[in-house]
């Protein structure tokens, strides 16, 4: 079965992974800065892949580290101010320069195409300096057994409502989000994979990459170094 692509609607450009540049440059940076920063410790560069508009990216800086943003839409990286910035798909990103910490966050590992997956944790993997970690964040399939369709909230001002939810193929999962913020409306379809603890760990295996540690109660942040 082919992996339906990922699309989005609404005000302003949309990215080429259905994300909205100007819904995500509303987004707070949230508790994400604080996780990171307990997790580093004395590494001080980190290259944030998959940045968006800077979420994370300007949060981290105003820590003090030395970040590098990643993302593949030059519209999403015109909105990063204050840190260097590198338009490239993940997958394909080979700098010279290693780092303290790799950041992949966004729950990007749960592509749903396994080769890019792979890939992913490949860059990962290639970026690290001797001794740092890549800290990822991932959502455990127990998570993704709870999604119903209809479901939603409010939270900081953004309401998002999953409006679509489809489980037709065997570990995949595709939905559509409706974000609303005052007068505006965004959508955001997507097809994600369903990946347990285990399956998450041998995928970390492949790319050379071990656990190290869980950062979050819930397991959703990791901390992955190089294997022995």
């Amino acid at each position: 079965m082919a992996i339906p692509p990922n699309s989005g609607s609404g005000p302003g450009p949309i990215a080429p992974d259905g994300c909205a540049v100007e819904f995500y440059a509303l987004l707070p940076p949230g508790e994400e800065p604080a996780i990171i920063q307990a997790a580093v410790g004395d590494g001080r560069t980190i290259l944030d892949l998959g940045s968006g508009p800077g979420r994370l990216a300007h949060a981290l800086a105003a820590l003090g580290f030395s970040v590098v943003a990643v993302d593949e839409s030059p519209d999403m990286l015109a909105r990063v101010a204050g840190v260097e910035t590198v338009c490239a798909r993940i997958q394909d990103l080979r700098l010279d320069q290693r780092f303290d910490t790799v950041l992949l966050a966004s729950h990007l590992v749960n592509t749903p195409d396994d080769h890019e997956r792979r890939r992913l944790l490949d860059t990962c993997r290639h970026h690290l300096a001797e001794g740092g970690g890549a800290l990822i964040q991932w959502q455990p399939a127990e998570i993704q057994d709870a999604w119903e369709r209809g479901q939603g909230g409010t939270k900081g001002g953004v309401t998002f409502t999953m409006t679509e939810l489809s489980r037709s193929a065997p570990g995949l999962v595709s939905a559509t989000m409706r974000y609303e913020v005052g007068a505006r409306t965004w959508t955001h379809s997507f097809t994600t994979r369903r990946l347990t603890q285990d399956a998450l760990t041998a995928e970390l295996g492949a790319a050379g990459l071990v656990v190290d540690a869980y950062l979050t109660p819930d397991h959703t942040w990791l901390r992955a170094v190089p294997a022995p």
